[in-house]
């Protein structure tokens, strides 16, 4: 793909349909809202929206000694997984620096399935490609699904309507059967904070299946939502707040990394264990009012050091405040630090917060 091909889902001539605002991300035509951005979150947050997630990569990974391999190419301890669970891990490269964040699932013994990020794809299976093990099988079949996120405390029960007799998965769980003859995928995981799971088809229904969902009552919702829910909860986006450069140490998620098993970085973060972290990924709100912040924005010391910048920023819909996430040095990264943020040259206090900035009562 060329650097100004952009790539379309199987949903996009239905977004238009449903009066959808479309931008390019991730080299893909994505909806970025319908309504708005404040209406779609708080759908979210209050009843049930579906978000389109076809752009993402679907890997299938088979083979005596799948979970063992992989154990050496994931941050993660895949063998902790039983039969039908999903996990959260990072893919990694030599110096430890975050090459993607992705959700494995294990449909059973030496079988599993991958879902990793758009912009990743090609990338991520060149890396697994290239260290794969002699008798495994790795397929790229992105091409082959469509997937939509179903978010909100109203999220099962639009489930139910629409496969009436048939239970979600449980949290981090996965359920596969056939539907008139078509294989479904349903995962109960999410990137809002919120009840939902992830709903895969074939790509040639994707668009029905999405509508169906519509008119059990979820709301479409576009990347805009999708990126103030995440980020009210402190879920990291690749590329923005973990990239190759720091380690899933340095951005707060040591959970997800098995320092007790040998994977492709782990040498690095047992020695940043060891020996402290230089910078933490920090939640950072606005003390009073203020412009909303961006990624990209200085962060200052009340002295006027430089010292980051914002890896993410939105004005929360659900708080009414400026929200932001950045690297600093572990001496400003204390609960509490006051510092300064650079807006377009006018500067507003805030300070350092605990995470996440948004927890359900």
């Amino acid at each position: 793909m060329s650097e100004t091909t952009i790539q379309q889902t199987p949903l996009a001539d239905l977004h238009v349909e449903l009066g959808a605002k479309m931008i390019p991300f991730a080299g893909w035509n994505m909806p970025v809202q319908y309504t708005s951005i404040m209406d779609e979150h708080t759908a979210v947050r209050e009843a049930v929206g579906i978000f389109d997630i076809s752009h993402m990569g679907q890997f299938f990974l088979s083979g005596a000694g799948a979970e063992e391999w992989l154990n050496g190419m994931l941050a993660n301890d895949v063998k902790k997984l039983s039969i039908g669970e999903a996990q959260y891990t990072f893919m990694l490269n030599e110096e430890g620096g975050v090459i993607d964040d992705l959700i494995i699932y294990r449909f059973g013994d030496d079988q599993i399935f991958l879902v990793v990020n758009a912009s990743m794809i090609d990338e991520d299976y060149a890396w697994l490609s290239k260290h794969l093990a002699e008798g495994l099988t790795l397929t790229n079949e992105s091409d082959a699904w469509a997937g939509m996120a179903v978010q909100g405390p109203e999220a099962a029960a639009s489930y139910s309507k629409l496969f009436p007799g048939r239970e979600l998965p449980k949290r981090n769980g996965i359920d596969t059967w056939e539907e008139d003859g078509e294989k479904c995928i349903v995962c109960r995981t999410g990137y809002t904070g919120e009840d939902g799971f992830e709903f895969f088809s074939s790509a040639d229904t994707g668009a029905a299946w999405f509508q169906k969902f519509v008119d059990a009552g979820a709301k479409p919702c576009g990347l805009g939502a999708r990126d103030t829910l995440r980020l009210e909860v402190c879920y990291p986006l690749n590329g923005s707040d973990l990239s190759p450069a720091r380690t899933p140490l340095q951005a707060g998620l040591g959970f997800f990394c098995a320092l007790d098993t040998d994977f492709v970085g782990v040498d690095v973060l047992r020695k940043q264990k060891e020996e402290g972290l230089g910078e933490r990924l920090v939640a950072i709100k606005y003390t009073g009012k203020g412009a909303p912040p961006r990624a990209h924005y200085g962060v200052y010391s009340k002295d006027g050091e430089q010292l980051g910048e914002l890896s993410s920023g939105a004005m929360s819909p659900s708080l009414k405040e400026g929200i932001a996430m950045a690297y600093l040095p572990v001496d400003f990264a204390k609960i509490g630090t006051i510092i300064d943020i650079d807006v377009r040259g006018r500067r507003y206090e805030a300070k350092v917060v605990k995470k996440p900035f948004y927890k359900k009562d």
